[in-house]
C-alpha cells in the first residue's frame, strides 16, 4: 500500500512546476499542473511529443474539470457520464481561454474521470486536474512499471510515484463526446 506521504510528496512537486510519473488505469503516466506552461514545455520534451497533438486532461470528479470543459448537448451525454469514473477518455468542448499547450490549437480537451485509486488521491491531493500522458519517449511503448520509468526516464522526471497499473496493456479508449466516435479503443 502507498502511504499518502507518497501522494503528498507528488502533489507538492507538481505544485512546485515538478512533471512527475505515476500509475493509471492502464499504463503509467506523466503528469504536471496543465496551467504552467514551463511544466508543460519540460513534459512534451521529455516525451518527445508534438504540441500540436494536445493532452488528456484527468480528475478525481467532474466538477475538477469544469474550467477546463463542459458537456455537450449531445447524446452522448449520458454515455459520458455513465463511463466516468473509468478508463475512457472523452473529447469534450474546451471553455474559453484554455491553452493551446493543453487543446493543441483545437476547440476540444481530452479529459477523464479517472477510476485508479493512487491517480484520483494525486488528483484530489493537488486539488486540480493534472496532465495525463502515458510516461514513454514518443513512439516507445507505454511503459508499465516504476522500475520502466527510472529506467528509460531517469532523472529527466522529478518524481515517480509508485504503484500498480491496474490493468496492464493499451492506453484507455478515447471518444469524441459530441459525436460518440471512437478515436482510439482500448
Amino acid at each position: 500500500m502507498i502511504g499518502p506521504w507518497r501522494v503528498n510528496a507528488a502533489a507538492r512537486r507538481i505544485g512546485a512546476g515538478g512533471v512527475i510519473a505515476y500509475p493509471t488505469e492502464s499504463v503509467y503516466g506523466l503528469g504536471c499542473a496543465p496551467a504552467d506552461p514551463i511544466a508543460v514545455a519540460r513534459l512534451l520534451g521529455i516525451k518527445g511529443r508534438q504540441p500540436r497533438k494536445g493532452l488528456i486532461l484527468i480528475a478525481h470528479e467532474f466538477t475538477s474539470l469544469s474550467a477546463w470543459v463542459s458537456l455537450p448537448d449531445s447524446p452522448y451525454r449520458d454515455d459520458i457520464a455513465a463511463s466516468w469514473p473509468g478508463p475512457t477518455t472523452w473529447v469534450l468542448p474546451a471553455r474559453p481561454g484554455v491553452p493551446q499547450w493543453i487543446s493543441g490549437g483545437r476547440d476540444s480537451v481530452a479529459v477523464r474521470v479517472t477510476a485508479h485509486p493512487l491517480a484520483a488521491a494525486l488528483c484530489r491531493t493537488v486539488g486540480e486536474p493534472i496532465v495525463s500522458t502515458s510516461a514513454n519517449r514518443s513512439g516507445q511503448a507505454p511503459l508499465q512499471t516504476a522500475l520502466a520509468v527510472r529506467r528509460q526516464l531517469g532523472s529527466a522526471v522529478d518524481y515517480v510515484l509508485g504503484g500498480q497499473v491496474e490493468q496492464r496493456g493499451k492506453p484507455t479508449a478515447i471518444r469524441d463526446g459530441v459525436t460518440g466516435h471512437w478515436i482510439r479503443r482500448s
